[in-house]
C-alpha cells in the first residue's frame, strides 16, 4: 500500500515537472499534424495545337525591293500608340513595347537566337509580330564635308510604337516556364518592354479605363484642349490633340488621364 502511494506521488510530481518544461520546449518541438492538402487544378491544353514549325523564322537584313528609295526621319513612326499588332492572336504570352523606338537587324537576330535555343519546341511555339527591317537609315562617312546631299543608305530598321507585341509565345506551357527567356530578351531591347500574358494585357487596359472613369480631377487634358482654355491650342500639336497628352514623343505617360 505504501509503495502504491509513493508511485502515485512520484508520477504526479513528474507530471507537474513536464508541465513546467512545456513552455520552453514547445518552441523547439515540431508538432506533426495530419491534414488534407489541396493542389491547384493544372491548366487544360487540349485545345492548343502546335504549328509544324514552332521556332522563329529568320528575318532578312535588307528588304527585298527592286529600287530602294531614301526617306526622311519621320519620327511619327515611333510616336503614339500602336494601331496594329496590339492584341494577341494564337499565343498566350508576349514581349510588349512600353515605348517607341527602332529595332535593328541585330536586335531581331538576338531575339531569334535566344528564344529558339532556350525554348522547348515540343511544347512551345513562337512567332513574330513585327515586320523585317524596311525603313532605310542614311549615314555619311567620316571626314566628309557638310552638304553634298543626303548620304547613302547604311542599314534598315523596324519602327515600333507603344503597346505593340514584338514576339508572341504560346503552347502547352505556363508563364513561369518562359518568363525568364522573354525577360532576357526584353531587357536588351532599345526601348522599355514588358513580359505580359493575355490576362496581364487585359488588366493593363482595364486599369487605364478605371483611371479615366474614377478620375477625381474635374479638368482633364482632353477637356482643356478641346475647350481651348487660355488659348492652349496655339502651343499644342495635332499629335497632342489626338492622343490627349498621354505621350511625349516616343515616351508614354502612364499617369496621364
Amino acid at each position: 500500500m505504501f509503495s502504491f502511494i509513493k508511485a502515485a506521488v512520484g508520477g504526479l510530481a513528474g507530471f507537474h515537472r513536464a508541465q513546467s518544461l512545456q513552455g520552453p520546449l514547445q518552441s523547439h518541438l515540431k508538432l506533426l499534424a495530419a491534414g488534407l492538402k489541396t493542389y491547384e487544378i493544372p491548366p487544360d491544353y487540349s485545345d492548343i495545337v502546335l504549328p509544324d514549325k514552332p521556332k522563329l523564322k529568320f528575318v532578312n537584313k535588307v528588304p527585298n525591293l527592286k529600287k530602294v528609295k531614301k526617306e526622311m526621319k519621320k519620327l511619327r513612326d515611333i510616336q503614339g500608340p500602336a494601331r496594329a499588332a496590339n492584341t494577341f492572336t494564337t499565343g498566350q504570352y508576349a514581349v510588349v513595347a512600353m515605348g517607341g523606338g527602332y529595332l535593328h537587324w541585330g536586335h531581331i537576330e538576338m531575339m531569334r537566337l535566344t528564344i529558339n535555343r532556350k525554348m522547348d519546341s515540343r511544347t512551345t511555339f513562337a512567332r513574330w509580330r513585327i515586320n523585317g527591317p524596311y525603313k532605310p537609315i542614311t549615314r555619311k562617312g567620316l571626314g566628309q564635308r557638310m552638304g553634298g546631299g543626303k548620304g547613302a543608305i547604311d542599314h534598315y530598321v523596324t519602327p515600333v510604337r507603344y503597346g505593340r507585341l514584338i514576339v508572341e509565345v504560346g503552347g502547352k506551357v505556363e508563364l513561369a516556364q518562359v518568363e525568364h527567356i522573354l525577360k532576357e530578351v526584353a531587357k536588351k531591347l532599345p526601348f522599355p518592354a514588358k513580359v505580359l500574358s493575355r490576362e496581364g494585357l487585359e488588366a493593363m487596359h482595364k486599369k487605364q479605363a478605371e483611371m479615366e472613369e474614377n478620375n477625381q480631377n474635374p479638368w482633364t487634358f482632353k477637356q482643356i484642349a478641346q475647350g481651348n482654355m487660355l488659348g492652349i491650342k496655339k502651343v499644342l500639336s495635332p499629335f497632342d490633340l489626338r492622343n490627349h497628352g498621354r505621350f511625349t514623343g516616343k515616351f508614354h505617360l502612364p499617369g496621364r488621364v
